[in-house]
């Protein structure tokens, strides 16, 4: 039996983070993966894959430029799934090869096959070479999760398909049913709107991301019905079913009825934990499969932490690299090694995107905080006029009293960048008279923060 210091389960971001931090700190480390390449689910089948399916469709539908040259503006007339595919590929392949020459680079060791726990300490590796045990002082679980599946809900891979089977779809369907209006929904719902498929949008609750400022929320939901996307919100599937002469038809609660090409289920995802023997480990997970931790990712096994998607939220591929840091760092009794969930940016690839950190208007308003709020538009911005892009806004809200920045909100191409800038000045308790004091290169969107910040201190001095 083979010792180390530390077993990672799982290489996306929160295991690479993970193993590559214990490394630094002089511990001997393997990495265990299923499959057979790095990346997990982030870079085969989820952000990566969905993020550049995004830019693929901006590109080749000329979605960012119609407000310039006319809505029939297109770069490729005909565009097909296969397109769409090569570019992804393409980079998912790069990011393969940089994940796992970064791991050799660092002396972790890849160990390929399924894991489950043998006891506390031990885990079992089955490969296409057989199988074999593993002992470590440490374990850290970061699995990741799979699409979650409902029996009303008959995935057969071809018309009824969930969020990892997306790239599969044959054909681009001319009609698509989406079910689930969380974040993952709603990116696909607007890909494919852009490509000009009539979407009807599913989702049981009443208002979509509900965890996001509702005045963000609405430019997008605005946006949507303008991409003839059709919301059935407050709304429930109770079957689907294959249609008679092809494509598929929802039926929902209220007894409507809706058909499509095909069908999207993206409601939820699941804890990747099926194969992992949790309870030789002493673990319980919850049933959704996600796995209970306390605030530094520890379980109830003290020497087992888990991290990433299957803690559960906010299940973002930059917080799950955070969280397999200091899950390392405590591991080794590191208190040092510090993180702040307060500032922790949020990234929504929808069409326009929207990225925020800090407080929303609802939260700070049911916290009877005094604030103020700043906005700027993008198309009284020259850099907004320039991209093409006149939808997008940036939100300030700031401190009535201390002036301090509580939040900032972005719809429109660029956000999950520019965000970045606000993050930054929050983190240093700046107030919002900095951005008025401050130069920014001309033209930029950068400008939105100084024009929001006028904006919003031009308020306050109607009171003063």
């Amino acid at each position: 039996m083979d010792t180390y210091d530390l077993l990672v389960i799982g290489s996306g971001p929160s295991g690479q983070r993970a193993a590559v931090s214990a490394v630094k700190k002089g511990k001997r480390v393997a990495l265990v993966e299923m499959r057979s390449v790095v990346g997990g689910v982030c870079i085969n089948t989820g952000t990566i894959p969905s993020k550049t399916m995004r830019e693929a469709v901006l590109h080749l539908s000329g979605y960012t430029y119609r407000s310039i040259y006319g809505m029939n503006y297109r770069v490729k007339e005909k565009i097909t799934m296969s397109d769409l595919a090569f570019r992804v590929q393409h980079v998912i392949k790069t990011e393969i090869d940089v994940t796992e020459a970064q791991l050799s680079r660092n002396g972790v060791d890849v160990l390929t096959g399924v894991a489950s726990f043998v006891d506390p300490n031990t885990l079992r590796i089955d490969g296409a070479r057989g199988t074999n045990t593993f002992h470590a002082e440490k374990i850290i679980i970061a699995v990741g999760t799979k699409p979650a599946n409902s029996p009303k809900v008959p995935i057969n891979g071809k018309t009824i398909i969930n969020s990892d089977q997306v790239l599969e779809l044959l054909d681009l369907p001319k009609t698509l049913i989406v079910v689930g209006g969380g974040v993952i929904g709603v990116e696909y719902t607007c890909m494919f709107a852009a490509l000009g498929v009539r979407v009807t949008l599913v989702e049981k609750r009443p208002k979509l991301l509900e965890f996001a400022d509702q005045e963000i929320v609405e430019a997008l939901s605005y946006h949507l019905r303008d991409s003839r996307v059709t919301m059935r919100l407050a709304e429930e599937v109770e079957s689907v079913e294959e249609g008679p002469s092809g494509g598929v038809v929802a039926n929902l609660e209220s007894k409507k009825r809706i058909s499509g090409d095909a069908l999207l289920y993206a409601v939820g995802r699941q804890g990747n934990i099926a194969e992992l023997n949790l309870t030789a480990a002493g673990i319980d997970a919850d049933s959704r499969g996600r796995i209970p931790v306390d605030q530094d990712f520890r379980t109830k096994v003290p020497h087992i932490f888990a991290v990433g998607d299957v803690i559960g939220f906010p299940s973002l591929a930059s917080v799950s690299m955070e969280q397999g840091r200091i899950a390392v760092a405590r591991a080794y009794g590191d208190e040092n090694e510090q993180t702040n969930p307060g500032f922790y940016p949020y990234g929504i690839y929808t069409i326009p995107e929207i990225s925020f950190i800090g407080k929303t208007e609802e939260q700070l308003t049911e916290e009877d905080v005094p604030y103020e709020v700043g906005v700027a538009y993008y198309r009284e911005i020259a850099r907004g006029q320039i991209r093409g892009d006149t939808t997008g806004r940036l939100k300030l809200i700031f401190h009535r009293e201390t002036r301090e920045i509580l939040g900032v909100h972005i719809i429109g191409e660029g956000a999950a960048e520019l965000v970045h800038i606000g993050q930054a000045v929050m983190a240093l308790n700046g107030k919002v008279d900095y951005f008025i004091d401050s130069v920014f290169n001309y033209p930029t969107l950068a400008e939105c923060y100084k024009a929001a910040a006028f904006n919003g201190v031009n308020r306050l001095a109607k009171f003063e």
